[in-house]
């Protein structure tokens, strides 16, 4: 999920380890089973040439940042019972590569890239711009 923010930051145990310089883009990226890396490099791409910023321009158009929040729960399955599952999420082992990749991939297009902490529980703010708010999926 790809959201334009004005401001954002994630903080862990009351510290800020990740925020936007200025106002960009907001990635909360949830990894399936069946992603890969390489997978990851091919939507990081995407992200960053998406225009979805003022005057249909792109994070990579006007060099925006972009803060990475790693976000199993966005597999949660509620369809059944009052309890959401997560079987649908990555485990770790899968996750994580997964989400350095998508990363790294868009700190080599020339991307500000800013992160959260993998598989700790943070706490994010943000400031929509417009708001807008737009799914991705391969």
């Amino acid at each position: 999920m790809v959201q334009r923010a004005a401001q954002a930051a994630c903080r862990v145990g009351g510290e800020v380890v990740g925020a936007l310089s200025r106002p960009g883009l907001v990635v909360l990226l949830g990894v399936a089973h069946t992603d890969t890396p390489a997978m990851a490099g091919e939507l990081a791409r995407k992200v960053w040439g998406l225009r979805i910023l003022r005057g249909e321009r792109s994070a990579s158009d006007v060099g925006a940042p972009l803060l990475v929040i790693s976000q199993f729960t966005l597999y949660g399955d509620a369809r059944k019972g009052r309890r959401p599952t997560w079987a649908a999420a990555a485990p770790g082992e899968v996750a994580e590569p997964v989400y350095e990749a998508f990363c790294v991939a868009l700190e080599v297009a020339g991307a500000e890239v800013s992160r959260g902490v993998f598989g700790a529980d943070m706490a994010v703010s943000l400031v929509n711009d417009g708001p807008v708010t737009v799914l991705l999926e391969r």
